[in-house]
């Protein structure tokens, strides 16, 4: 019985050690500030002392290999606790500014909105504006599912409309460097920051249904006035926060839909754990199931309806662009 428990025991560790030891590797690879030839060296190194430990588990050396482990790991996440991102780099011009709110009564006025005209993905002119909003007249919610690889993954945007027809769109992304890259394995590492957007939708929408060419549905969302404007205003304190305390982007954690998700619970609405919160290409169905789509549809029938790409190639990146990409998509009214 004592050599059964001492072997369960053992496995149970060898289970603990192979996630350690693979998180400790890749954070070396990605974040290590050294030469690659180095972090691939350094990296290796530590995942050779995890296969050595989960060997040694089941040898007379089992205590003094799980000691060393041990120690080596306190020191990686000693050292991974000193890793914050920063406030200020040479970034990608598009991500290069953080927008900022302020509050007046019942006006909203935005700091560094974007309004990029874009030719192609690296041809465009760029255009931050000051602008004013009357929350009074904040009437609808909107959300755009950018599906850039696949039906599993998408960039949500929440868009929010005011009397008159004014659109107001908001994105949170990764803050890339120039000359850098998305890459969703890598930003579970501390690789780049996160930045919130607010800009025009013939900018940050359009660039990616008519430029990019990716697929863009949108989605119009059941809420009243009022639970749009505490939305709103929970976007402008998170982009305020975000300014002055800079956080890292985490492909599973603190994406696009996790800090919408975390927006909307502190504004009251309940938003329970889902799986398609993760897998946020089916997004639309979690909402659909949720009530906040318009049920009266079926769900294939509204996804169908949804795809704007060709009503927003059609109209191009004009002034029209936000009335245009709105026609036949059903409001829940």
């Amino acid at each position: 019985m004592r050599r059964i428990a001492r072997s369960v025991l053992c496995t149970s560790l060898a289970i603990v050690v192979v996630p350690l030891s693979a998180w400790a590797s890749l954070a070396i690879w990605y974040r290590l500030p050294d030469p690659a030839f180095a972090r691939a060296l350094v990296a290796g190194l530590f995942a050779l002392l995890g296969l050595c430990t989960i060997v040694a588990l089941f040898s007379r050396w089992r205590l003094q290999a799980g000691l060393a482990f041990a120690f080596f790991f306190i020191v990686t996440i000693g050292w991974w606790s000193t890793i914050h991102p920063s406030a200020y780099a040479e970034w990608a011009p598009d991500v290069a500014r953080q927008v900022t709110g302020t509050v007046t009564g019942d006006m909203l006025t935005l700091t560094d909105v974007r309004n990029f005209d874009w030719r192609s993905n690296t041809d465009f002119t760029e255009q931050w504006t000051t602008r004013t909003y009357d929350l009074t007249k904040l009437r609808t919610v909107d959300v755009f599912m950018s599906y850039w690889s696949g039906p599993q993954i998408a960039h949500m945007i929440l868009s929010f409309g005011f009397e008159g027809g004014g659109q107001l769109a908001w994105s949170v992304e990764v803050r890339r460097r120039v000359g850098g890259e998305f890459s969703p394995i890598a930003d579970l590492f501390k690789s780049n920051p996160l930045v919130i957007i607010a800009a025009d939708e013939r900018d940050v929408v359009g660039v990616r249904s008519n430029v990019r060419g990716e697929d863009v549905q949108l989605y119009r969302l059941k809420a009243s006035p009022e639970q749009a404007r505490a939305l709103l205003l929970e976007y402008v304190a998170d982009a305020n926060e975000l300014a002055s305390s800079p956080r890292f982007y985490n492909s599973l954690t603190t994406n696009c839909t996790t800090t919408v998700a975390k927006m909307m619970r502190a504004v009251g609405d309940i938003v329970p754990f889902d799986w398609r919160l993760i897998v946020n290409g089916y997004l639309p169905d979690y909402a659909y199931d949720r009530g906040a789509l318009d049920t009266r549809l079926p769900l294939s029938q509204l996804r169908s309806l949804s795809h704007i790409d060709e009503r927003a190639k059609a109209i191009g990146l004009s002034a029209g662009f936000s009335e245009a990409i709105r026609a036949g998509v059903p409001s829940p009214g």
